[in-house]
């Protein structure tokens, strides 16, 4: 088992964040979707458990794409799809990441506390003596490309907003925010548990899924700041409109031809 926590500093305010999230992971999901890949929404509903309340979503990410095509030619299907189970209680939110062929050898756990500090709570999400000597602390600086193709667009060091003149953001820039009491800002404390029981291959595979998970937690943030004049002024009955309209979106698009994944290497 390997843990690490996340923390991306964001000039959002928590507030925001929550429409801002929900936008950039409909967007994101059509980005992935086509040709039989991609996003497949089975679940959107409110839930209420142990005085807990908030939204559940159970998805199926469809991956033949992107894996190589030899594995994907000799893999059974259901070890091509993982299972995502989410609960949002925001401000702090739940995903667990399943495989129905490995079962219990792999799961992926990912808690969230959203705060209105700069990442300074040194256990926010309350662990243990022991598993606080577990955790690794991984700061994600949202001006840095995680990826190998480069989207000007996307790049929060180029973007300036119209809604809120907020952007480019400079080398300094969490100085500023911190220095600015009155500027938003926000961070996402991301507890990421990965277990991957397979012997041979436990410790490099959970070290493999920790870099993505922070190279998606980057990409995905870059475009949550960018994309902001999108989804600013969006209020949580806008949010559930726009998630009804990509799921029927997202149906289409899982039908057709048009594979948007990219094959790993």
């Amino acid at each position: 088992m390997l843990i690490k926590e996340y923390r991306i500093v964001l000039p959002i305010s928590v507030e925001e964040y929550q429409v801002g999230q929900l936008y950039a992971v409909a967007e994101a999901s059509k980005n992935e979707t086509g040709g039989g890949e991609g996003v497949e929404v089975l679940k959107n509903e409110p839930y209420e458990k142990d005085g807990e309340k908030g939204q559940y979503t159970h998805k199926i990410y469809h991956l033949q794409s992107k894996v190589p095509k030899l594995i994907c030619a000799l893999a059974p299907k259901e070890s091509l799809e993982l299972h995502e189970e989410a609960w949002n209680a925001y401000p702090y939110c739940r995903t667990i990441l399943t495989n129905t062929f490995m079962k219990d050898k792999f799961k992926i756990v990912v808690e969230t506390w959203h705060k209105p500090d700069m990442g300074e709570q040194d256990n926010v999400h309350k662990l243990d003596d022991t598993l606080l000597k577990q955790r690794d602390v991984v700061e994600i600086d949202i001006t840095e490309n995680p990826d190998k193709e480069y989207k000007e667009e996307e790049d929060p060091a180029k973007f300036k907003s119209k809604k809120t003149g907020r952007g480019p953001l400079g080398p300094d820039w969490k100085k500023e925010l911190a220095a600015n009491p009155n500027c938003p800002h926000m961070c996402a404390y991301k507890l990421v548990t990965v277990e991957f029981k397979w012997l041979g291959f436990q410790g490099k595979t959970e070290d493999f899924i920790h870099k993505f998970e922070k190279r998606v937690f980057t990409k995905f943030h870059r475009q949550l700041f960018c994309w902001l004049d999108k989804w600013y002024g969006m209020d949580m009955e806008d949010i559930r409109k726009l998630e009804e309209d990509t799921k029927a979106e997202l149906d289409q698009m899982i039908k057709t031809e048009d594979v948007r994944g990219t094959v790993a290497e």
